[in-house]
Order: C-alpha cells, then sequence, then structure tokens
C-alpha cells in the first residue's frame, strides 16, 4: 500500500501480484481491503487498485465535479506511472469510469473489462434506485442469495466504517445524483472502444438488470458477454472465484 499524489490529489494504492498490469476500479462501496477475489487475480497479474478521489480516506479535491474529471484524474494517473499494456477493470461505478477512460484515450490499455458497469439509460428497463433504498432494501438487492444478505445487515459497522460510507456516498451522489447512474452522452462514444472488452453481469442483478449486458455488448463493437448464474450485482463479494476467472478470461482474450 502506497499514497500517490496526482493532479495535487493524493490516493491510496494498493499493489501485488506479478505478471502483465491490471488496474481495477472500485464501485460505491470504495476498497476496504485486498479481497479474495484481488488475491487471486494477483496470482497471475500485477494488480494495482487505487481508491479514487473523494472516496474512502483520499482526499476531496477542489477540481472533482462529475464523472469526467474522475476519467481526466486516471488518464493523468496511468501517464506519470508510465503504465502501458493495462487490463482495465471496473466495477459498477468504477465500470462507468473505466468506460469513460477508454472512450477519451485507450492508447494505455491492453483490454477493458466492465463489471455490472452504471453509465448508460435503456429506455423502458427500469433501475434500482440505491439512494431510496433503505439499508435493508439494499442489502437484499444487492445480492442473490438472501443468507449472505442477512450476513451483510448483522454486520455492525464501526464509527470509522461509517464515517467512511457517508463519504462514498456523499461523492457517488455528486457523480451519479442526477441523471441517475449515467451519462447521457456516454452511449454516443462508446464505439470508439476498440481494444477488446468482456462484460461480466449477474443474472440477478437488481440494480442493473442483465439486460444492460446487451445494450453494453451492442455498443462496444466487438465485446464479448459473461452471465454468472445465481449471482446479484455485487459479484466480487457473492461469487469471488467465478468473478475472478471472468476477469481473468477477458484479460487473456
Amino acid at each position: 500500500e502506497e499514497t500517490i499524489t496526482v493532479a495535487d490529489c493524493a490516493i491510496r494504492v494498493m499493489r501485488g501480484g506479478s505478471g502483465p498490469t491490471m488496474m481495477y476500479l472500485h464501485g460505491a462501496n470504495s476498497v476496504p481491503g485486498w479481497a479474495p477475489f484481488l488475491q487471486t487475480l494477483a496470482a497471475d497479474f500485477d494488480v494495482i487498485v487505487p481508491e479514487h478521489p473523494g472516496f474512502g480516506d483520499t482526499e476531496d479535491p477542489p477540481w472533482l465535479d462529475n464523472i469526467h474529471d474522475e476519467a481526466y484524474f486516471y488518464l493523468s494517473l496511468l501517464e506519470q506511472l508510465d503504465l502501458r499494456d493495462v487490463h482495465l477493470v471496473g466495477m459498477s461505478l468504477g465500470g462507468w469510469l473505466a468506460a469513460e477512460i477508454a472512450v477519451r484515450d485507450a492508447s494505455r490499455l491492453a483490454s477493458l473489462t466492465l463489471c455490472g458497469p452504471s453509465g448508460i439509460h435503456v429506455k423502458g428497463v427500469p433501475k434500482g434506485d440505491m439512494f431510496i433504498w433503505s439499508p435493508e432494501e439494499l442489502a437484499r438487492n444487492m445480492v442473490h442469495d438472501p443468507a449472505l444478505a442477512e450476513k451483510m445487515l448483522a454486520h455492525d459497522k464501526t464509527p470509522e466504517e461509517e464515517h467512511i460510507q457517508l463519504r462514498n456516498w456523499r461523492t457517488v451522489a455528486l457523480l451519479a445524483w442526477q441523471p441517475r447512474l449515467y451519462d447521457p452522452h456516454l452511449y454516443k462514444w462508446l464505439p470508439r472502444i476498440k481494444v477488446p472488452t468482456h462484460i461480466i453481469w449477474g443474472d440477478d442483478d437488481k440494480l442493473l438488470p442483465p439486460v444492460y449486458a446487451e445494450e453494453w455488448q451492442k455498443l462496444i463493437p466487438g465485446s464479448g458477454v459473461t452471465i454468472l448464474e445465481n449471482c446479484g450485482h455485487l459479484m466480487h463479494i457473492e461469487k469471488p472465484d467465478a468473478f475472478a476467472a471472468a476477469i481473468a478470461d477477458g484479460a487473456r482474450a
């Protein structure tokens, strides 16, 4: 773990493993630690996990107003670290962010993997709304397995965890409050993505229904889709082994 400063913003970065470079962009819940799926990926990849500006313990930069600012920040990070042939992976909000990065400049990318990404809107297909769900509804709607939801609800957060969660949600609201969880212009530019792209989705995603995977595949030429069975939105928590395997397969394709 180290601290890296880009654009006058210091962020926490975890890194482990060896092999081709893989950067994982987290979703709304930040990066509490080196999760099991990251350890699995680190067996074959040099895995880099930054914490986005405004999330977790990172700083609140004065320039952060929207998802585009985050995308330009990461382009600067890739340049500053002189990373090349990067397998860029994004989960949920991080998937949206990864797509915003790729449409701007994919010259340092070897592949793109989008895991249940927000970022687009499919007309006539209602999404879940995590901003209005109660804590209990959120837990139950983010996973397929009711027992896992019960386990999540039974966890008593420490004051530090509560503080970080509030910071995370504040930044998520800044980036995705209106329009809800998407950029109305992104879909127009997704065909610019020319690197091999893999889309991963849970078959019981109640936040972003699996039909969204089909729409992403239509918008990104040549992209492929993997659907994880009996899995909700939090694939990295509910199906960590299958999730890691799907990411690795996409990077190797």
